[in-house]
């Protein structure tokens, strides 16, 4: 892939799964990525304790806030990875998708959300590794 490479991470709130991939995307991808999310129903803030299981492995997510899924974005993306969207989410030819099954982090608590961080982080390492020619950033 040309560099920058445009990754979109989605969900349904974009309150959970996709803010965590977009950060954990932006930090493993070293500027060698655009990275965006959104959701098909945004919620109204991302939730608490995905913030506090981001904070303990130094991301902010304080100042991210959930966004709408932006078609535009879709058509711009290299790769479109979803998680728990379903039909919501549009399908564009030529697209590179990829369907992450991760559980909502919503109501869980902090002992299982990072168990879902932990995981969503070593997927994003596998796509950037593959997508950049190798090891992203540890």
């Amino acid at each position: 892939m040309t560099v920058p490479v445009h990754l979109l991470f989605v969900c349904v709130h974009n309150a959970g799964r996709s803010q965590m991939a977009a950060a954990f995307a932006r930090v493993l991808g070293g500027g060698r990525v655009e990275v965006w999310s959104g959701g098909s129903a945004p919620g109204d803030a991302v939730h608490p304790v995905v913030r506090e299981a981001m904070r303990e492995v130094g991301i902010d997510l304080s100042a991210v806030a959930p966004r709408r899924l932006d078609e535009a974005q879709v058509r711009a993306a290299d790769v479109v990875v979803t998680m728990g969207c379903g039909d919501a989410c549009p399908i564009f030819p030529g697209k590179r998708y990829e369907d992450w099954k991760v559980q909502d982090p919503k109501g869980l608590p902090l002992e299982q959300v990072r168990a879902i961080r932990d995981d969503v982080r070593d997927r994003v390492r596998r796509l950037l590794d593959d997508l950049l020619g190798g090891p992203a950033a540890r």
